[in-house]
């Protein structure tokens, strides 16, 4: 199982946190199953971009994007070449460096 490594983020995980996730499936759901709260608005269906990461390491290894998440990614605050919406990005086999930026365009988010 490919190892996830999130780093620091002020707010969904100060320490920043390691964990194994297994190839197939999303980085956003890899995230919420190991307690790191990332904001995913649209319910994972590709429709928003609050789920919006940083692939610093381990990019290719990630399912191609596809034309839906590239449009949408264009709308993300803080947008990198590497950048990839987590419930659409698939992990594969190697291991990632994951950062969560800092900002969503996410104006009403829920229980704060």
């Amino acid at each position: 199982m490919p190892v996830i490594k999130i780093l620091p983020h002020q707010e969904h995980c100060p320490e920043g946190k390691t964990f194994q996730a297994p190839s197939g499936t999303s980085l956003c759901e890899a995230l919420l199953e190991h307690d790191i709260q990332i904001e995913h608005a649209c319910d994972m269906s590709c429709a928003c971009t609050t789920c919006h990461v940083i692939v610093r390491e381990g990019f290719a290894s990630l399912n191609e994007l596809d034309e839906t998440e590239e449009d949408l990614l264009d709308r993300a605050w803080g947008l990198e070449p590497n950048s990839r919406l987590s419930c659409q990005a698939i992990i594969g086999r190697q291991d990632l460096v994951v950062e969560i930026p800092r900002y969503t365009i996410n104006h009403a988010r829920e229980n704060h």
